[in-house]
């Protein structure tokens, strides 16, 4: 994820870990060398998506990545719910809290994110369901992975691809 930031926006990243010592990384981002437009106050610069209190349940494992999705929903306006885990989940699907649009990491630990989602539409007929993986889309796919009302993006993916599926999937 970090890589794939760094190169989207034109930078660079070194990663140095040493046995004992821990590990580095160093992000290296262009410096912004233009002006702000003085028409466009800089938060508001991107609209918000959310219109009626749409609500985002995010289940992935890897703390990095969930804090970035929902700070990606955060900014756009959508409202969300955090799971580390699929039997985190199972409680939030099966009560009266609000999702329009279930993100989940395919490989979870334990039950594995494909699992949680056949589990979420006995809770929830309709739910909508966007999968994220670092495997190869192709290899994800095979087999009738995905049913209808479900999308499947691949790690590293970037803030304007999340976005527009967040977007398409809630809308639809």
């Amino acid at each position: 994820m970090i890589y794939g930031f760094s190169k989207q926006s034109g930078g660079h990243v070194a990663i140095q870990s040493e046995v004992g010592k821990g590990t580095t990384v160093s992000l290296y981002l262009p410096r912004f060398g233009g002006d702000v437009p003085q028409d466009q106050p800089v938060e508001n610069q991107h609209p918000l998506f959310a219109r009626n209190g749409e609500t985002v349940l995010i289940v992935e494992d890897d703390p990095a990545v969930r804090l970035l999705v929902s700070t990606v929903l955060s900014e756009l306006g959508y409202a969300f719910v955090e799971a580390g885990d699929a039997d985190s989940a199972m409680p939030i699907l099966d009560s009266g809290q609000r999702i329009d649009l279930m993100i989940s990491d395919v490989g979870l630990p334990g039950m594995n994110g494909r699992q949680l989602a056949e589990i979420g539409r006995q809770y929830r007929p309709e739910l909508k369901v966007l999968f994220i993986t670092g495997y190869a889309e192709h290899a994800a796919v095979r087999g009738g992975f995905l049913d209808s009302g479900m999308q499947m993006i691949t790690k590293p993916f970037t803030f304007d691809l999340l976005t527009a599926k967040v977007r398409e999937m809630i809308r639809i």
